[in-house]
């Protein structure tokens, strides 16, 4: 499951977000520090290609893979320090995926920003500046401990001392580390640190209904300028907080035509969810049967047996093959039986790669 940190200055909209993504009712008010404790919620993940196989198959239960959402209270300036808040609410986001960092793009005289105007590049950096300082004070802790076993002349502190050392520079710096884009050898040595800095972001700019349906407002623009300068591999997803409350309370139906009547081609939620997908290298697989239709998360790359241990790890450990099939061929040819005698259905082994949309049957033996 894929699990993302919401997080953003006071008032720009992110229990306001979180409700609508999860029709949970955070308390939303026009005041600092109103969400105190962290509110988590999941969503459905939106994928069309679910229904087609329940309508297909007719099982007792259609599970669709979800999202879960963090929303912690606003961040100010000198979180890490204590102000507001403080930091403690931080840890809340540690074992997240992704962060959702939701950035007021909007003018409203009526809502209070707490930095007084509407600044998204400078909002960016106060977050941004307060994560990186959070992760700062933790390095700098595993560093000290690491200097005193490499006195002795242990090998591996040794090592950790290196890029302890690295990460503490870029932190100190004020950058992340997401935006020093560093190797997946770098990321896993320092992975048990889980340092919010090192995971993918994603930038949601609260925007007004017009300029969702029309041209990109300045804001935005400003925004977008400041991520690409600052060589952050982050995506910009612009969303309107008030259009996503008014979705949450329609059903299907009125939702498609709510969205058509504003020139909208699909939700805030569709939107953020691709892009976390797509930042995060995810993809679908699903499992067909009499009981169940259920779509199933795994990352671009991952071997069938990898994809087994998603259901459980009895199917990973045993693992003796997989019977797949493409999604449309699936479909085209009414679910297992009419493909199989196509002669579509395929015997993968272990080395298999799993392809997005197949529907898989595993093997195995315990």
């Amino acid at each position: 499951m894929l699990r993302a940190g919401i997080v953003g200055l006071p008032n720009v909209g992110k229990s306001t977000l979180f409700n609508a993504l999860t029709a949970a009712k955070a308390e939303a008010a026009n005041f600092p520090f109103c969400t105190i404790d962290p509110n988590i919620g999941t969503v459905e993940v939106p994928d069309p290609r679910l229904q087609h196989l329940a309508d297909l198959v007719k099982p007792q239960n259609v599970v669709p893979a979800v999202v879960e959402f963090v929303d912690i209270a606003g961040l100010v300036k000198g979180a890490s320090q204590g102000e507001g808040l403080g930091n403690k609410f931080l840890a809340n986001i540690r074992e997240t995926d992704a962060i959702v960092h939701v950035i007021r793009c909007f003018e409203n005289p009526d809502v209070i920003h707490v930095a007084g105007d509407v600044d998204p590049v400078r909002d960016r950096e106060t977050i941004n500046l307060e994560l990186a300082l959070a992760d700062l004070a933790t390095v700098e802790k595993s560093l000290d401990r690491a200097r005193k076993a490499a006195k002795g002349g242990n090998r591996e502190a040794m090592a950790e001392v290196e890029v302890l050392s690295e990460v503490e520079q870029i932190l100190s710096d004020g950058r992340t580390i997401h935006a020093a884009r560093p190797d997946a050898e770098f990321l896993a040595r320092i992975k048990s640190l889980n340092l919010m800095t090192a995971k993918p972001v994603l930038y949601a700019a609260n925007v007004t209904e017009d300029e969702l349906a029309g041209e990109e407002g300045t804001h935005v623009r400003a925004l977008r300028a400041a991520v690409e300068a600052g060589g952050e591999p982050a995506e910009i997803v612009p969303f309107s907080a008030r259009i996503e409350s008014e979705l949450a309370e329609l059903t299907r139906e009125e939702r498609i035509e709510f969205l058509s009547s504003l020139g909208i081609e699909s939700a805030g939620l569709d939107r953020l969810i691709r892009a976390a997908y797509s930042l995060l290298g995810l993809q679908t697989f699903f499992t067909a049967g009499e009981k169940e239709v259920r779509a199933w998360t795994i990352h671009k790359g991952d071997t069938a047996p990898r994809a087994a241990g998603e259901i459980h790890t009895d199917f990973e450990r045993g693992f003796i093959r997989a019977e797949t099939v493409a999604f449309a061929d699936f479909i085209a040819h009414a679910g297992w039986k009419g493909a199989k005698e196509k002669g579509l259905v395929r015997s993968e082994g272990k080395e298999y790669v799993v392809h997005d949309g197949d529907v898989m049957l595993f093997r195995f033996n315990v």
